[in-house]
């Protein structure tokens, strides 16, 4: 099948297992699975539609069924993939993309509303002086502000000059299953938009000048991709509504609630010192 719209580097491997040059693992972290995608060749790239680098797909079920300690493990599962890509040092800048006047849009600026943030205190106070210092940034969208969020997001890049970015969206994905369910790391950056088709300025190590590291959610799947996922087809190019995007009927309550693990393992990936309890305490 072709034409199918994912976000996710392992649904895109799983549309091209024969390709050269995917290397795939899977892995077991507090409790939650996370499925591996490194994409190591060009040729690779351009079949799975996907940067090169390293993708990580962690399936968060159970925090969906509220398991015990479910949040926590969730949010110590994400800091602890997403540490290893961070640089050791220096300004991080968290990016929220997104509209927060949309539910399935709101991930990253709700996110940010998680994250701790340190550089004023780090760079004002001695007794801050462990902590890693952490700027955030809710870009909004074009309509909105009447600005591109990459053109924003350069702007503080230049003027604050972080050792990375770490940008926060939500992403489009093949299945319905995966909606609201998990979370894919990377870090090769992202484009704000493209899980709807709505392309803007990527936000990359070639862009902005410092390595990107991405957060994404699948919020949403559209009417044609939906229609090959249901019924195992091509959907007709005359099809109505192709262009109609589904989520979820609880995408209110689970946006929410990942956007606080997605804020929370940021923070905790930043600041390993810190424990899941005392950001509780500094966040909310």
């Amino acid at each position: 099948m072709t034409g199918i719209r994912t976000d996710l580097a392992q649904e895109a491997h799983q549309l091209h297992r024969d390709v050269e040059g995917v290397e795939c693992r899977d892995e077991t972290c507090h409790g939650y699975e996370a499925h591996v995608v490194q994409v190591r060749t060009p040729q690779a790239a351009q079949v799975l539609g996907k940067p090169i680098g390293t993708y990580v797909t962690v399936e968060l079920d159970g925090l969906l069924r509220r398991e015990e300690a479910g949040f926590s493990r969730a949010v110590e599962a994400i800091a602890g993939l997403l540490a290893p890509m961070l640089p050791t040092k220096g300004l991080a800048l968290v990016v929220g993309l997104g509209n927060r006047a949309m539910t399935p849009d709101l991930v990253g600026p709700r996110a940010v509303d998680f994250t701790l943030v340190t550089r004023h205190l780090v760079e004002a106070l001695p007794q801050f002086s462990h902590l890693r210092a952490v700027a955030a940034l809710a870009a909004g969208v074009l309509g909105t502000t009447g600005v591109e969020s990459g053109v924003l997001v350069q702007a503080v890049v230049d003027k604050l000059h972080p050792s990375c970015v770490i940008a926060v969206d939500a992403l489009a994905s093949r299945s319905v299953e995966r909606l609201c369910r998990t979370v894919q790391l990377s870090d090769v950056g992202i484009v704000p938009g493209s899980g709807v088709g709505n392309h803007r300025y990527a936000l990359s190590r070639d862009t902005l000048g410092v390595p990107v590291l991405s957060l994404g959610v699948p919020t949403v799947v559209d009417g044609a991709t939906l229609i090959q996922d249901l019924l195992g087809e091509r959907a007709p190019e005359e099809i109505p509504g192709r262009e109609l995007f589904v989520t979820p009927r609880e995408a209110d309550s689970r946006v929410a609630d990942l956007s606080r693990v997605l804020g929370y393992a940021v923070s905790l990936a930043l600041n390993p010192s810190l424990s899941v309890e005392e950001l509780n305490m500094l966040v909310e």
